[in-house]
């Protein structure tokens, strides 16, 4: 009976929060929340309820709140959007991406940078899509998306995905209209040959779909093909190029080597609406291309990693090493979240993510800047110094905390038994 008295105590702190019947299941207390599509940049609380936002303004009685984060010194933005990944993983050795060693799964590496959502840019084609699906996709917490490759066996490495003949637009756009709900866009991949044909099959295969976007990793040929034909004979606006600041004998690059100014045709190109996205990768980032491009103010409208198990290990790392490089380069913090939550959600048209709007899922980055002396360097060993660099507090997924770095909730952790979402008697609320 003692023991019973006593346990029964331990809850009753937990037990008296509950019976409040507060209306939100999270406050965020005291930050500086950056949300682009809603031009919000300065102090704002954001309350969440049943997965949703429920509301974001200048005060929110904390005491609303079944559990509160203490955000003070921190800024609050959208949940990020990495739109290039690769999370087809297997124990295949001789399948590279596609259910392959080189793949990894997402959970373990999204939520400590803030990121909700992914995008495998590839990895599954049409013919492997299922399997992605069932081990990766349904398996995760992450957000997963994905660009599907335009070979039907996906990013299976060597003589596969040079076969032209498994390259079936029809097939994939069948795909991307059974799995609609998954797949964002098709993705052209690692072709050597120097003609056309996989770019042109995967744009087929975006009209067959409705108009899904394409997303090119372009540069195989040697001579390398011209990007300006492929900006403007073959791409349509909105599709992206990938890697876009990579310098390797294989593509042509968009800053000249010569004048070290963007070429005209590039800013052209962006103009008339393709995408240019970082992938940054193992070797498709060299601050030889990313330097003189945003002293030029040329900027990439989206910021994706390209991560996998040797690019995070080397000089990518992850998504905010990412975004802190193109800080230290000149990018501001608000364009810096912009290019990787509101402008990825349109680019790959989930306009319901990548915001902060009542209503909106509940995915929310809490992020810090760190002062200190920090190094950030590309695969070529060229090193740049910064003082500060980003890091990530909390991340909320779908309206749960998913990753508190320092405990800055209170309770630190809801007891089994919290609940879910509001009592029914407050679901009516509006804010």
């Amino acid at each position: 009976m003692l023991k019973t008295l006593i346990a029964a105590l331990c809850l009753l702190p937990y037990t008296l929060v509950f019976a409040q019947n507060q209306p939100y299941n999270i406050v965020i207390k005291g930050g500086h929340v950056i949300d682009p599509k809603n031009n919000i940049d300065g102090p704002m609380d954001v309350a969440i309820a049943d997965g949703k936002i429920a509301l974001v303004t200048k005060n929110i009685d904390a005491k609303q709140g079944i559990q509160v984060v203490d955000a003070k010194g921190l800024y609050v933005t959208p949940g990020l959007i990495d739109i290039h990944t690769h999370h087809f993983y297997g124990t295949n050795m001789d399948q590279t991406y596609m259910n392959g060693p080189n793949a990894f799964p997402p959970d373990g590496f999204t939520f400590r940078n803030g990121v909700t959502t992914v995008v495998d840019a590839g990895s599954p084609g049409w013919r492997t899509f299922p399997i992605y699906k069932k081990q990766t996709i349904d398996a995760s917490k992450t957000r997963v998306l994905a660009f599907l490759n335009i070979s039907g066996e996906g990013m299976r490495g060597g003589n596969y995905e040079q076969n032209t003949n498994d390259m079936d637009a029809k097939l994939s756009a069948n795909t991307a209209r059974q799995y609609k709900d998954y797949v964002v866009g098709f993705k052209v991949a690692h072709f050597e040959g120097p003609d056309w044909t996989p770019v042109d099959r995967a744009v087929e295969a975006g009209k067959l779909a409705g108009g899904l976007p394409v997303m090119i990793d372009f540069g195989g040929s040697n001579p390398p093909l011209s990007i300006e034909e492929l900006f403007m004979k073959h791409l349509r606006p909105g599709d992206i190029y990938t890697h876009a600041f990579g310098q390797l004998a294989s593509r042509e690059y968009i800053v000249d080597l010569n004048t070290k100014k963007v070429k005209p045709f590039v800013w052209e190109a962006q103009k008339r609406g393709i995408v240019f996205d970082v992938g940054y990768g193992g070797i498709s980032f060299a601050f030889s291309q990313a330097v003189p491009a945003l002293a030029n103010k040329f900027y990439p409208n989206t910021i994706s990693t390209d991560i996998h198990i040797g690019s995070m290990n080397e000089a990518m790392k992850d998504m905010l090493t990412t975004m802190s490089k193109f800080m230290a380069m000149g990018m501001d913090l608000q364009s810096v979240i912009k290019a990787s939550t509101w402008t990825p959600a349109q680019v790959i048209k989930h306009e319901e993510l990548g915001h902060l709007s009542v209503g909106a899922p509940a995915d929310v980055a809490v992020l810090g800047v760190r002062k200190g002396k920090f190094g950030l360097f590309d695969y070529t060993g060229y090193k740049i110094e910064t003082d500060k660099r980003l890091e990530c507090e909390l991340t909320v997924r779908d309206g749960k905390v998913v990753y508190n770095l320092n405990g800055i909730t209170t309770p630190v952790v809801l007891p089994r038994n919290a609940p879910a979402s509001r009592p029914a008697t407050q679901t009516s609320r509006t804010h």
